[in-house]
């Protein structure tokens, strides 16, 4: 919901940090992956109630997700491989997140984490297959040219997602009721994409 108006004021930023990389020959594939091994230290940081290492890590993962996709429209080397891994480890680290907080204390947030998990998988799901058809349809997504995929919008998108995990690790002893209402919140976004998306592809077809 908020990531149109939060990606324009973070593009120069990105670039700036982005230009020093490009002049490094550093690939965005290598900030995609390194990112990612800094992210996934969340996981035993979490499970091991090291919540402000944890959030370290989650905020340089996600900056470094925001450099990645910089460097390649600055080095021109944007391409569905790129995207593929990025949306891919994305997706993995998110699951990890979570995963740290059910390890942490499971009495308390195990049944919460399992059914944030299953939220994400409904918005991750939803956002893949309609990329996956736009993709084939030539569908064009106006309000962010530079995404690999065909960015779907929703209730929960990347802005509102990183909200959560800060907030997860800021106030870790209200993470059941934190991680309730964002799973309420994926589980909208996950009904409106359905929706949405399906009704934006039986138009582009003509039905």
């Amino acid at each position: 919901m908020l990531d149109r108006f939060t990606m324009p004021l973070t593009h120069r930023p990105l670039q700036r940090l982005a230009t020093p990389l490009h002049q490094q020959h550093i690939t965005p594939d290598q900030v995609t992956f390194t990112a990612f091994l800094i992210g996934i230290t969340a996981l035993p940081l979490l499970a091991y109630e090291q919540y402000g290492w944890a959030l370290l890590a989650i905020v340089l993962n996600r900056l470094g997700d925001g450099i990645d996709g910089a460097l390649a429209r600055l080095s021109g080397h944007s391409s569905d491989a790129g995207g593929f891994l990025d949306i891919g480890l994305d997706f993995v680290f998110y699951a990890a997140v979570v995963l740290g907080f059910a390890l942490a204390n499971p009495a308390q947030n195990a049944l919460v984490a399992a059914l944030l998990l299953f939220a994400f998988i409904g918005t991750g799901t939803s956002f893949l297959a309609f990329a996956i058809a736009a993709k084939q349809q030539a569908i064009e997504r106006p309000h962010f040219p530079n995404k690999a995929f065909y960015y779907l919008e929703g209730l929960t998108e990347g802005t509102e997602t990183v909200a959560a995990l800060v907030m997860f690790c800021l106030f870790p002893a209200y993470f059941p009721t934190l991680a309730t209402l964002f799973a309420i919140a994926c589980l909208i976004t996950t009904a409106t994409r359905l929706w949405g998306g399906y009704w934006t592809l039986r138009r582009h077809n003509g039905h």
